[in-house]
């Protein structure tokens, strides 16, 4: 290869490194609590409305300072709603089922609803351990890959108490898109 081609090609593979991480950072999410940073890759190729409408709530400053309502220990956090006691949803309109084979495992990412599974809107949860028993009946929507630990520090709710609402819970500090971060 002569000189001018490889400076061609390692420009274009620098072009297209830059044009990977981009992509990438699209669907990346930090999630910002008390105890530290929660990165999330979200998963558009499975569920591409309930992203959309992830990543333009986040955009708006929505989850901004929502509280984690129901935890309960060794299953999920959950969050996304402005009333902070699971009965609240943001404005835009519920968005339709989008299951897949995905597995609910410790970290998977879905989305929260009521009963009509095309009721999901705003809340979502995070596993804290494994939920084989959500598989096709709730839409993933991502996973966890950075940050765990600063999930698993997220106030619970006391044994035994019904529903796993939190008194006085722990808030996301700030949620944004990564690739607009600062």
């Amino acid at each position: 290869m002569n000189r001018r081609n490889a400076v061609f090609a390692l420009a274009l593979s620098l072009t297209l490194g830059a044009s990977a991480a981009r992509a990438a950072d699209a669907n990346t999410v930090y999630l910002d609590t008390k105890d530290g940073r929660v990165t999330i890759e979200l998963r558009p190729d499975i569920a591409p409305k309930h992203v959309k409408q992830l990543k333009t709530l986040i955009a708006q400053g929505f989850y901004n300072g929502l509280k984690f309502h129901r935890v309960m220990d060794g299953f999920m956090a959950q969050t996304g709603d402005p009333k902070g006691n699971g009965t609240g949803g943001s404005s835009l309109p519920d968005i339709p089922a989008e299951f897949s084979s995905a597995q609910f495992r410790r970290g998977t990412v879905g989305m929260a609803r009521s009963s009509d599974p095309n009721s999901a809107n705003s809340q979502f949860f995070i596993c804290l351990g494994d939920a084989s028993f959500l598989n096709g009946q709730y839409t993933v929507v991502g996973l966890v890959s950075d940050g765990m630990d600063a999930v698993d520090k997220i106030k619970k709710a006391a044994p035994g108490v019904a529903g796993g609402a939190v008194q006085n819970p722990d808030k996301i500090v700030k949620m944004q898109l990564a690739e607009k971060a600062k």
